[in-house]
């Protein structure tokens, strides 16, 4: 088994509640560019489970910063949260993710939890294929037959965590 990683996205965050709302925005965001969306409820879950509990376990006065990472490698999408200041690693329970997780103290400090989930259909991690990306002219103009693919429930979260302050 190749246990390699292929892809790799990930995002940083200060320690608060709103962190759970940007991490669920990230996931489907990063499946969808990496053409994955059947995993994105699963994903969504998880993620937000592993911020839910380094935020809960974060000092509110002085929240450090989480980065929330998302990598293919082998079989699996690996969901994978960094506590800057967190000491012990959060125990999950034993079924958790079907027991494919796993927590480390960090060297430099902090807590490193990670949870796998199978990738749909023997995909493996260097068969999805890469964002397309490129640099675009700046003469140059989109026409108006080009639209991009905008995710509804994306925007809808987006603009519900906006408007809801009291998380904040």
């Amino acid at each position: 088994m190749n246990t390699q990683t292929a892809q790799v996205d990930d995002l940083r965050l200060i320690a608060l509640p709103s962190a759970v709302n940007c991490t669920e925005m990230f996931v489907r965001f990063t499946l969808a560019e990496w053409n994955l969306r059947e995993l994105t409820d699963d994903a969504n879950q998880l993620a937000s489970a592993l911020v839910t509990a380094a935020v809960d376990s974060a000092d509110q006065t002085n929240p450090g910063f989480l980065t929330i990472r998302l990598r293919l490698s082998g079989e699996s999408l690996v969901a994978e949260v960094e506590d800057e200041t967190g000491t012990v690693p959060p125990q999950l329970a034993p079924g958790f993710a079907d027991g494919r997780c796993g927590s480390t103290n960090l060297q430099d400090g902090g807590t490193l939890v990670w949870c796998e989930l199978p990738l749909p259909g023997g995909v493996k991690a260097d068969s999805v294929p890469l964002p397309r990306r490129s640099r675009t002219n700046k003469r140059q103009q989109a026409t108006p037959d080009e639209t991009a693919e905008v995710d509804p429930e994306v925007i809808k979260r987006l603009l519900s965590g906006l408007s809801n302050t009291d998380q904040l």
